[in-house]
């Protein structure tokens, strides 16, 4: 059946469906469980780790306040994963969901190189790509992954020149006598999300070209007894997924891609949707108990990789240091320091791309300076004295590529036209519409919008520099390089005027802005507003009962 899942269905209203986890059984309601055949699955669940190896400042949301806490390391999820399998011995099957070897200074140092010693001592049982596993080319996407010695699974990824499926796409695993199934599918609109020349050599399929072929050989050829999609898609459309007929026979879409914390299996028509946040902050656990072939009960559980409560494995902690070593002293450099606490949490404006944004037009002077709606990067949280170091390490954490700077021409119309396009991207009420990222962020120009009006219907008004947006006026902008666009493409809008490629990166304008200026401040202000969302923003899910913490 190859017809195309947009066109084939019309969004269903995505509406919670509730969900209540089974409570953990007593020692003795659990022997009286297994006299009667009833074993214990256990899956595990990292995603978007981002090159963060060590543990770091994390956010999160009580009582209606950010705080900070230490969380995630490596190191420390292999701990969870030894305690986990032995709880349930022989009955634990552990996958990361993509987005690994980019996101921060000793992933980009070593082009991923360092990762393939770290999870070859780590208790993977399989692994995806991710839509960031392309950022060194699709070579070393390759090579990196081949190192990891693990399963790397995926339906979708295909290499040009052989037309052959680059990994398998799918994983059968027996476990205490049930039969699981997983079936993996990255995103197929890599090639546009990233730069295009990090793809190349590659091509990425819809779900809908093998979706139901491969369902219907793991469940009626293979007999699998509980299927799993692996997705790196987004919250959004893994939910829409989720409830369509498409994937009957599927039981869990264990998500990835979109950072969610997601506590409460979202329970959609046909499967439940999970994912487990990021960064190496979390683990998810699901518990299934199973009785002939058939799920008879459920627990599951967003684990805090705290270090106090799950203290590093030597093994792997060894295997982190020895790696990240090269490259310490230049990842501890200090550029700057912050007196505000700096994170990317936040659908509609963060402080972080407020600095970076402000930064590129201090250097350019330009009128406005884009960036994209990137949602990674750990906290920088400033201790007792009242501020925090920024490092090498942080910078590309911010900014994981580092290209140069680029600078171009619009008219208030064009902006305006880009404004309402990146809007949809982010708020569409049809979720095969939603497009990576969130709102784009800049510097030197105001926004207010309404998130949940109709397609071009959401700016509400424009200012730059205090002045209402003249349609008719050419600004000058700035943004970065998107390596293997169009010469025309600034930052993803279209038919730039005049575009410059300048010979310092975005770096290097970092760098020389923290310098400058020594200590900075930087906040929200309000230069990006949705009129019509509860601010702060932490999550585009509408009507779904779920709350990002």
């Amino acid at each position: 059946m190859k017809r195309n899942l947009q066109l084939l269905l019309a969004a269903l209203p995505i509406l919670a469906l509730g969900f209540t986890s089974c409570q953990s059984a007593s020692t003795e309601e659990t022997q009286t469980q297994k006299e009667e055949g009833v074993e214990t699955i256990t899956i595990l669940q990292t995603a978007d780790i981002h090159g963060q190896l060590l543990p770091h400042q994390e956010m999160f949301v009580e009582n209606g306040k950010f705080v900070f806490k230490e969380r995630g390391g490596v190191a420390n999820i292999q701990t969870i994963f030894k305690q986990m399998k032995a709880e349930n011995p022989g009955g634990t099957v552990i996958v990361d969901g993509g987005d690994l070897i980019q996101g921060s200074a000793v992933a980009a140092l070593s082009e991923g190189a360092v990762f393939g010693p770290v999870i070859s001592a780590m208790d993977y049982d399989f692994l995806i790509p991710g839509n960031w596993e392309v950022i060194f080319g699709s070579q070393k996407m390759r090579d990196v992954l081949n190192s990891y010695g693990k399963p790397v699974v995926c339906a979708n990824i295909w290499d040009e020149q052989t037309n052959e499926l680059l990994y398998p796409p799918y994983m059968v695993k027996e476990v205490k006598g049930v039969k699981l199934g997983f079936i993996s599918y990255n995103d197929p609109e890599v090639p546009i999300r990233q730069n295009p020349s990090f793809s190349k050599g590659l091509v990425f399929t819809g779900l809908e070209d093998n979706l139901q072929p491969l369902i219907k050989e793991l469940k009626e050829e293979q007999g699998v007894d509980i299927l799993f999609l692996v997705t790196h898609l987004g919250i959004s459309k893994q939910i829409y997924l989720a409830d369509q007929p498409e994937i009957e026979g599927v039981d869990f879409v264990l998500g990835n891609d979109t950072h969610e914390r997601i506590r409460k299996p979202l329970q959609r028509k046909y499967a439940q949707v999970v994912e487990p946040g990021a960064f190496a902050s979390f683990v998810g656990r699901l518990d299934l108990e199973v009785k002939d072939g058939k799920i008879v009960g459920q627990r599951y559980e967003l684990i805090d990789v705290d270090p106090a409560v799950y203290p590093a494995d030597p093994v792997v902690q060894g295997i982190v240091e020895a790696q990240m070593a090269p490259y310490k002293q230049e990842m501890d450099r200090v550029l700057g320091y912050t007196s505000e606490p700096l994170y990317r949490y936040l659908v509609v404006e963060n402080a972080m791309d407020n600095m970076i944004t402000d930064a590129l037009r201090w250097k350019t002077g330009a009128d406005i300076a884009f960036s994209n709606g990137f949602r990674f990067s750990t906290p920088i949280v400033p201790g007792a004295d009242g501020k925090a170091p920024i490092t090498v390490s942080d910078v590309w954490n911010m900014l994981p590529v580092n290209e140069n700077a680029k600078v171009g021409k619009a008219t208030g119309q064009q902006i305006h036209d880009w404004m309402e396009k990146e809007l949809h991207n982010v708020f569409a009420e049809n979720p095969l519409e939603r497009f990576g990222g969130w709102v784009v962020r800049f510097s030197g120009m105001e926004m207010n919008f309404n998130a949940n009006a109709p397609k071009g219907q959401r700016v509400q008004s424009i200012t730059v520099v205090g002045k209402p947006l003249d349609l008719n006026k050419v600004y000058t902008l700035a943004a970065c390089l998107r390596r293997g666009e169009s010469e025309h493409m600034l930052c993803r809008m279209p038919n730039a005027k005049d575009p410059k490629v300048l010979d310092y990166t975005v770096h290097d304008v970092l760098e020389e802005y923290l310098k400058h200026h020594g200590t900075v401040a930087p906040k929200i202000d309000g230069r990006a507003k949705a009129l019509d969302l509860e601010a702060p923003v932490l999550s585009q899910l509408p009507n779904v009962d779920y709350t990002f913490r």
